[in-house]
């Protein structure tokens, strides 16, 4: 797999992990708790594969950005949470900043 796939899988991973987190209500229920930490291995696995030939600070910003995406988008999706044009702009300058990056 390339490094920009494991990153995104390590993002999807990262940001299902904190979806099981918030189902786990502070870690009240088992169920989720032992779902956030098997996924949030998981993710490490596949971030660590993907900083493989690459730089640290560019695949780690990349996973964290998709991962701050991805988990508003699931947010407003599964928990109601409120999109703001505030978080909209945020996570536009989020994504905005990985392209800026990956654009080396």
């Amino acid at each position: 797999m390339t490094p920009m796939l494991l990153a995104i899988l390590a993002a999807l991973s990262f940001t299902s992990g904190g979806v099981f987190m918030k189902y786990a209500d502070g870690a009240r229920h088992a169920v989720p708790v032992v779902a956030y930490i098997t996924v949030f291995g998981i993710g490490a696995v596949l971030q660590s594969q993907a900083m493989r030939g690459t730089g640290l600070g560019a695949t780690y910003i990349l996973v964290l950005g998709l991962e701050a995406a991805l988990a508003f988008g699931l947010g407003v999706v599964l928990f109601d949470e409120a999109a703001t044009w505030r978080k909209l702009a945020a996570v536009t300058l989020i994504v905005a900043g990985i392209a800026l990056l990956r654009s080396e």
